[in-house]
Formats: structure tokens, C-alpha cells, sequence
């Protein structure tokens, strides 16, 4: 049986935040889903529970922090190309989210960070299929070899 992933995240505003999360295209599992917590379907295997800050104080005695002035976690989703990494932070920037940096590119990978209403971080990339098998170095050193041998 495979793992399953739940992500907790807060928020200050739980409607928003299920408004935000569908216009990613993921859906809302209304089984788990009630006042206090939403649960977003990401796969068949990885969700985030948005929950109220006052909710998901009860599974800790840590304190909960501000996601829009402190980094807790950073999660990476990845996308199949360059232009669908751009078409999900158009459509979270659309639905209230923020790029807080600009996009990085870095030959073998593509990320950009959508920031969602409450400051949760979350970064889609791109990485090259070849990249990912051979590894990033392997990889900008087989284009930096390809680029400088003589064409045919």
C-alpha cells in the first residue's frame, strides 16, 4: 500500500483558501472537510489539510507561525513543462496568491513560488527528464558538449 502524504497548512480564512486550491485545478474531499479544515486532493496519494489556525493548534503545543512573515516548510510540485509552471502561477495569482520572487531558471530546471493568501509557500517547477535521470551536472555538461561539437 502506497504512503499517503498530509500536509498540514493554516489559515486565517478557510473559504479563501478553498477557493484559492480549486482554481489550481485540485479538488476538495468533502468527506474530510467541515468548519475547521478542508482537505485538497493534490493525487491519489498527496493532500493538503488547510486547516484554522485555531484548529491546527490543537495538534501541537508549538506555536503555529505566520506564514506571510515566517518559512516553515517550502513544498515543491512538479509540472510537465515551463508553460504549465506558468500557467498555475497565473491562475494563483488570479485567485489572490503572490509570486514572491522571481522565477528561477536554471538551465535544467524551471521553478517559480506562489506565495497563497495566508503565505503559504509553494514552488512548481519544470526539471528536464534527462536531468532528473542523469543527475543536474551530468546534464548541463552533456548540453555544454552537444552545443560545442561541430554540426553535421
Amino acid at each position: 500500500m502506497p504512503t499517503n502524504i498530509f500536509v498540514n497548512l493554516p489559515s486565517s480564512d478557510l473559504e479563501r483558501s478553498k477557493a484559492f486550491y480549486t482554481s489550481l485545478g485540485f479538488s476538495i474531499n468533502p468527506n474530510f472537510t467541515d468548519e475547521n479544515a478542508a482537505c485538497v486532493v493534490l493525487s491519489d496519494t498527496i493532500y493538503f489539510m488547510v486547516l484554522t489556525r485555531e484548529y491546527l493548534a490543537t495538534f501541537t503545543d508549538k506555536q503555529i507561525i505566520d506564514p506571510k512573515t515566517q518559512a516553515q516548510v517550502s513544498i515543491a510540485l512538479t509540472r510537465d513543462s515551463r508553460e504549465d509552471v506558468d500557467d498555475v502561477l497565473a491562475k494563483g495569482l488570479a485567485a489572490g496568491g503572490s509570486e514572491p520572487r522571481p522565477a528561477q531558471d536554471y538551465g535544467f530546471m524551471y521553478s517559480r513560488d506562489l506565495d497563497d493568501p495566508d503565505g503559504n509557500n509553494l514552488s512548481f517547477l519544470f526539471m528536464e527528464p534527462a536531468a532528473a535521470e542523469m543527475g543536474p551536472e551530468a546534464y548541463m555538461a552533456s548540453q555544454t558538449a552537444d552545443a560545442s561539437s561541430p554540426s553535421a
